[in-house]
């Protein structure tokens, strides 16, 4: 809205992201057993901050990465000159697909999730992935719903690109991961 272009979504596909997708891979982590060495972990102090400095880096890193990855899947789509409701389709999906790539990262905070246990998940998660990916294809391809939420069905090779993205994601936020692991030691995030 400040620098006068069009959303990249509507409130209706807000509405979408925020109260099936976002509740739904949500509630998956209540199911999520604890991250290995969770105990042998101090507690956190009393009267320290429940937003830590890591934690407040973690929400502003991540929120840079969903904008970027939003407003770079938006534009992709308008140079490409595909109709406004595919961008937004385009960037629907390429949000739900960073917040599944992000629960995958979130799983394990202090360790690498790119192990086999890791990928593969627990049966909640992957339950709940799989709920959210048929729902997101619904909403995609099914007439009613693209009529009811603005959507417009999404090419195969636009398709893998918002895997991609969400590939890329996961990636960043690992290397970030490790970055982190090998300064703590020396610097206090």
């Amino acid at each position: 809205v400040m620098f006068g272009l069009a959303l990249p979504l509507t409130p209706v596909q807000i509405l979408w992201i925020n109260m099936v997708t976002s509740v739904a891979l949500g509630l998956v982590l209540a199911f999520e057993p604890t991250e290995p060495g969770t105990m042998q972990r101090p507690p956190r102090r009393i009267g320290d901050s429940i937003i830590t400095p890591f934690m407040l880096w973690r929400i502003v890193f991540v929120s840079m990465m969903f904008l970027c990855g939003t407003f770079g899947m938006y534009f992709y789509a308008l140079s490409k000159e595909l109709p406004i409701e595919a961008a937004h389709t385009l960037v629907v999906n390429v949000i739900v697909v960073l917040e599944i790539f992000y629960l995958f990262s979130v799983r394990y905070v202090h360790g690498t999730s790119l192990t086999l246990r890791g990928v593969l998940g627990t049966p909640p998660v992957l339950i709940g992935v799989l709920a959210i990916t048929v729902a997101q294809l619904t909403l995609t391809y099914t007439p009613f719903l693209q009529k009811t939420f603005g959507t417009y069905p999404v090419a195969f090779e636009d398709g893998i690109l918002v895997i991609a993205a969400g590939i890329v994601f996961l990636l960043v936020i690992e290397l970030e991961k490790r970055i982190r692991h090998v300064l703590q030691p020396k610097v206090s995030l």
